[in-house]
């Protein structure tokens, strides 16, 4: 099934009329959240750092009500500001159930051990029994919000979600924005589409409840959401399924979460050296407290600095979590000091890719439901905004998208004037993040136009490495970072080469995956896991760094081999071995 082939992009319409739009930046505090920081601050005085995971503590589920498990809490001995380790296990064990238990079990109705046409270019039998192992892996993270949260909302931070939900995995037990479009292209490649849908209409609840998809499903990520990825898993499963019905059913959210990252709070206005004025968006969570789940962790960071410099600091953290790169040297001004965090001073190519495709997207949406009017608004709107990457993030000389510093030096009521010297020439992965449009559009007038010059760019960064895509080139001990590869990068740039309509593209996209899914093959081989992300120097590494222990399960890297492997399959007589 074919998509209708989306209209010429005639005309620079003039700036998106929602770009003036407001989002509150308030937030009310939440008094069960607010306990359970506390009960997290006292536990890492209990317990002690080592391998302690604030996370945890924000998870647990209340077994009574809030006031009588604050007074017993109060009540609780103290030696020297310290309770007993015995204490507080036995308040724990009286007061609250394990983090987690209030999602359960969920019977998955459209899995089959080995579906019908399931990887049938996968050849070779020892990659063919594996692929079928991470296909079975959905069924250990497929869940349901328990029914107590939806009765008693008050004693859980968890979300409740009408539908069946798959999780990321170890500490990650709740449903998360970005993730959830990789663990949709592997439900694809698995013949799982009522899975694959039912994801969806638990993202469009929150969109109905809060105005746009969270970064997760608790209550302590409504300050933020994540890349605007909604709209591809959309089209994707439509693709597949040409299930128009969910197009019109999925139109009126997707123009809400448009609102949302097109509002005040993410949208900045540039005015480029010819005096013509774009319109492109950024990072912006609604926060400027420690996030509440790695609280003590944001605390201890910010020991050196003044109570304004902290407010600033935690709102920079908040929104490089939005960004779904938690942490990296990309949005830090030093590279080794995480507290220079500028996360909103940075206009970023991929998010703006992103909202770019959710732009296409709503328009061919719109079209094929037969509302034209709205079709052609936001083929004006994707038209402004190709106009706007090409002009402020483009760098003809170096053949690479790049993001963008702002400098409130360059700014005059509320206008930034654009500053050659101002983009980050240094390399990520994400500066070629636009790439991946030439797999979801390849008929349409989109951003790439010297993609010879992109290619070649690649090749020379340095970011292709033995197995994978290096995020960046820095070695800083934050996990997006050298030499972690992350599942999500390798297949939006693998995706994009593959579909390039070039033999060499295609030949190094398919290069890429190959070594991609055999580092995964022998990770899972030595440790029975799928891993969150993987150093792409040493075969079968899992990554590291960052603020959290290496977590396996995983969605996303289930997702992306099984994707991989449907796009290129495995021959019989390929090595599966590193």
């Amino acid at each position: 099934m074919t998509l209708p082939p989306l209209f010429s992009l005639l005309r620079l319409s003039p700036l998106f009329a929602l770009c003036s739009l407001h989002v509150s930046m308030a937030t009310d505090p939440d008094p069960l959240l607010s306990f359970l920081q506390r009960v997290q601050s006292d536990a890492l005085l209990t317990m002690g750092p080592t391998d302690f995971d604030p996370k945890l503590y924000v998870d647990l589920p209340l077994k009574t009500n809030l006031s009588i498990a604050v007074s017993a809490f109060d009540s609780l001995p103290r030696r020297s500001g310290t309770i007993p380790i015995s204490e507080f296990n036995k308040f724990l064990k009286e007061f609250f159930d394990e983090a987690g238990s209030d999602l359960v079990y969920a019977e998955l109705v459209d899995f089959k051990p080995e579906p019908e046409g399931f990887l049938v270019k996968v050849q070779n039998e020892e990659m063919r029994k594996w692929a079928l192992e991470v296909h079975a892996i959905w069924k250990n993270l497929s869940r349901r919000v328990s029914e107590k949260v939806k009765k008693r909302p008050e004693r859980h931070t968890l979300l409740y979600l009408p539908g069946t939900v798959i999780v990321p995995g170890s500490r990650f037990r709740e449903v998360y924005y970005w993730d959830s479009y990789w663990v949709i292209r592997g439900l694809l490649a698995s013949k799982m589409y009522d899975t694959a849908k039912g994801i969806v209409f638990n993202l469009i609840s929150l969109i109905e409840t809060y105005g746009h998809v969270l970064n997760g499903a608790r209550t302590y990520y409504t300050n933020r959401s994540q890349p605007p990825l909604l709209s591809s898993m959309v089209r994707d499963i439509y693709m597949r399924t040409g299930d128009a019905e969910l197009l019109k059913r999925t139109l009126p959210p997707l123009l809400k979460e448009h609102s949302f990252w097109v509002s005040d709070i993410h949208q900045v206005t540039i005015q480029d050296q010819r005096g013509h004025k774009h319109c492109l968006s950024r990072y912006q969570a609604r926060w400027y407290q420690p996030r509440p789940e790695s609280a003590t962790v944001d605390e201890e960071l910010s020991l050196k600095l003044t109570p304004s410099e902290k407010d600033a600091f935690y709102h920079e953290l908040a929104s490089a979590a939005e960004s779904g790169w938690d942490f990296s040297s990309r949005w830090m001004r030093n590279s080794s000091d995480l507290t220079t965090t500028a996360t909103t001073s940075i206009i970023p190519v991929d998010l703006n890719t992103f909202i770019y495709k959710l732009e296409l997207d709503i328009s061919t949406f719109a079209k094929i439901t037969g509302d034209n009017s709205t079709s052609q608004k936001f083929i004006e709107s994707a038209k402004s905004r190709k106009v706007a990457i090409r002009s402020l993030l483009w760098n003809p000389n170096l053949g690479q998208w790049f993001d963008y510093w702002l400098d409130k030096h360059d700014a005059h009521q509320g206008v930034y004037h654009w500053n050659p010297g101002s983009q980050n020439c240094k390399i990520f992965a994400s500066n070629f993040v636009p790439l991946w449009l030439l797999a979801q559009y390849p008929d349409s007038d989109q951003l790439i136009e010297e993609f010879d010059e992109d290619l070649t760019s690649l090749r020379k960064t340095g970011l292709i490495r033995d197995y994978g895509i290096a995020t960046s080139l820095s070695n800083t001990g934050q996990q997006w970072d050298f030499p972690n590869g992350w599942a999500p990068l390798q297949h939006m740039i693998v995706d994009g080469l593959a579909n390039a309509r070039s033999k060499e593209a295609r030949s190094l996209a398919e290069g890429i995956a190959i070594n991609w899914i055999k580092t995964n093959f022998a990770a899972y081989k030595k440790t029975a896991s799928m891993h969150e992300k993987c150093n792409v120097e040493t075969c079968g590494e899992f990554g590291g760094g960052g603020e959290y222990i290496p977590q396996t399960g995983f969605g996303w890297s289930n997702g992306v081999v099984l994707a991989l492997l449907e796009e290129f399959g495995w021959p019989r007589d390929r090595d599966v071995s590193c």
